[in-house]
């Protein structure tokens, strides 16, 4: 059977056509099947500069950054739009974009739609720990406000995930809150620990704290999306500053400076694991297809780690994973009412 490609919004992001073209050659010559959607006159040339083929799908239109994401349903060829339109009509496998990350979750919304049973999507970050591997976290800012059973879902999700991409047989998860114990946090997160505690085939940990999440004390952590989001981008930033601190520490005199020498290399592979880059583009889950959302600053290493980790997830069936792990929740919990 003929591997569906991966559609990649082309034109979507700052440093589009060119990173997309040149991460998608990347891909492609690593196994991946790919076909480039956006402005063919500009990605033929791209294409023609570089001696590369790949596939074209035409779209006249791009939604900028400060741009509406409402305005999917009326910019039916927006290069966002037609990549996802080709997922809902089987002729991709997934869609990945590094453009306007709310258009793009309207255009999947619009086309894909909810799983069966969905109340909410949920973004999905893998955030690099302590333990040298990923922590999951969802909701990493779809859902600002949240109800206990989106928590609920979205650690079926985040256990789901974690199953295909991390390919763990039990996957621990973590309900973040701002104390151990079960009636720590907000009614909204003492009401999740008990729904998440009644979860059938959950590894469930309890509740973690914000430490926690860069420790990988649990493989998935679940919380709403206005704190993962902050959350995550405060990891993002303090990763930053720490580097920013050490390298003007290294440069501030000889001795440091020699030391410095020594350290490049581990600094370097320090710097690499912590580089959003290394996966490329984060999942939106819970709709019915595969939609990923990358970094508007995305460079052509970013958009050919984005492609991979989309390739590896619809071969692992992700959204068929997602759609039985809550359609089992909604029996079991229909069969003790």
């Amino acid at each position: 059977m003929t591997e569906r490609p991966i559609a990649l919004d082309a034109m979507g992001g700052d440093h589009m056509p060119a990173a997309a073209v040149d991460g998608a050659l990347r891909a492609a010559a690593q196994g991946a099947a790919v076909v480039l959607v956006g402005d063919s006159d500009r990605l033929g040339a791209a294409l023609a500069e570089r001696g590369g083929d790949l596939p074209i799908v035409a779209a006249s239109d791009v939604i900028g950054m400060d741009e509406q994401a409402t305005d999917v349903r009326r910019r039916k060829d927006a290069s966002v739009v037609v990549a996802m339109r080709l997922v809902k009509e089987g002729e991709a496998a997934a869609c990945v974009s590094m453009g306007h990350s709310g258009a793009t979750m309207a255009a999947a919304l619009l086309l894909l739609g909810r799983l069966a049973n969905v109340e909410r999507p949920a973004i999905l970050a893998n955030v690099p720990n302590a333990r040298g591997g990923y922590t999951a976290l969802i909701d990493a800012g779809a859902n600002a406000d949240c109800r206990p059973s989106f928590l609920s879902q979205f650690a079926l999700m985040g256990d789901a995930y974690a199953r295909a991409m991390y390919g763990l047989s039990q996957p621990s998860v973590g309900l973040m809150s701002i104390g151990e114990e079960p009636e720590k946090g907000n009614e909204l997160t003492r009401e999740a620990h008990a729904l998440l505690a009644a979860l059938p085939g959950i590894a469930f940990h309890g509740n973690v704290e914000g430490r926690d999440l860069l420790r990988g004390t649990t493989d998935v952590v679940v919380t709403d999306g206005f704190t993962g989001n902050v959350m995550l981008k405060l990891a993002e930033g303090e990763a930053r500053v720490i580097f920013e601190l050490v390298r003007t520490a290294l440069r501030s005199d000889l001795r440091s400076k020699l030391g410095g020498l020594l350290a490049k290399p581990a600094l370097r592979r320090v710097a690499a694991r912590l580089d959003p880059a290394e996966v490329g583009a984060e999942p939106l889950l819970g709709v019915a297809g595969n939609a990923f959302i990358g970094h508007g600053s995305s460079d052509a290493r970013a958009v050919a780690s984005a492609i991979h980790s989309a390739r590896r997830l619809s071969a692992a069936g992700l959204t068929e994973r997602i759609a039985a792990a809550v359609r089992g929740s909604v029996e079991v919990g229909a069969g003790t009412s």
